[in-house]
């Protein structure tokens, strides 16, 4: 199905001047964007926007400010879902909260002491990214990573389960139920993998996907005790509290 982003960055972001526009009053003291992809820190240019093309070198910040005469600041998307639940959602009291975002692909973002940690040079937290099997995604296909997103994306959940009439089946009733107890592993293993690296407080769901889990964090759960090395605290795992947490997080970014 062909959606806006089909029509290229410049068209894209015509849009966005014309919805902060209509936003805008005169009590806005800045905008803040959350962003499909990896920008850079020093003037929230774009490095890759996997979705949209064009976009690549673009400084959003910039664009966007010369046209609104306002400050804008710009983040990765799941940065901001993280920051909000760590800061207000199911993360608040917890020092180090990771985000992780199951959608169109998978996102990931991690707050410490409530700012988001962007590693050296901005792009830590690539979660969707990390190598869950090597060399052995679950469905047939050339690229053969085995990243997490091979594994939980909404396309990764589609390949899997190609006899789904509606996303809801990936994760609900009998007709993906096959994959569920492998996918509630899955999980775990990369909730595993980011307790022995990060020592998370808590690790927060969300996407469309990724609130899907509700039903499987038990299970989840039990794979993550089998799996940690023994003596181990395990993280722990909720579903996002906050129903725009991206777009909160976004504003606080200003």
């Amino acid at each position: 199905m062909e959606t806006d982003a089909s029509r290229g960055f410049p068209s894209v972001f015509e849009d966005l001047v014309r919805a902060a526009l209509n936003l805008k009053t005169a009590r806005t003291a800045g905008i803040g964007i959350g962003v499909p992809g990896l920008v850079t820190l020093a003037d929230g240019s774009i490095i890759t926007l996997p979705n949209i093309p064009g976009a690549e070198g673009f400084s959003l910040e910039t664009g966007l400010a010369d046209r609104l005469g306002l400050p804008v600041r710009a983040d990765n998307d799941t940065n901001c879902f993280s920051l909000a639940e760590a800061r207000m959602g199911a993360g608040k009291g917890f020092r180090i909260v990771i985000g992780v975002t199951l959608g169109t692909g998978v996102g990931g973002g991690i707050v410490i002491a409530g700012n988001i940690f962007r590693g050296e040079r901005g792009y830590a937290g690539e979660i969707g990214h990390m190598l869950l099997k090597p060399g052995e995604p679950p469905y047939e296909t050339n690229d053969r990573r085995g990243d997490v997103e091979q594994f939980f994306s909404g396309s990764a959940f589609a390949k899997r389960c190609r006899a789904a009439d509606d996303p809801r089946e990936y994760l609900e009733g009998q007709t993906c139920a096959f994959m569920h107890g492998d996918i509630e592993r899955e999980i775990a293993w990369m909730c595993v993998n980011l307790a022995h690296l990060l020592d998370p407080g808590i690790i927060v769901f969300g996407g469309g996907a990724g609130r899907a889990l509700a039903p499987h964090l038990a299970g989840i759960r039990s794979n993550i005790g089998q799996w940690l090395l023994p003596g181990t605290p395990a993280p722990a795992i909720a579903i996002a509290a906050l129903p725009n947490a991206a777009t909160l997080g976004a504003a606080m970014l200003v």
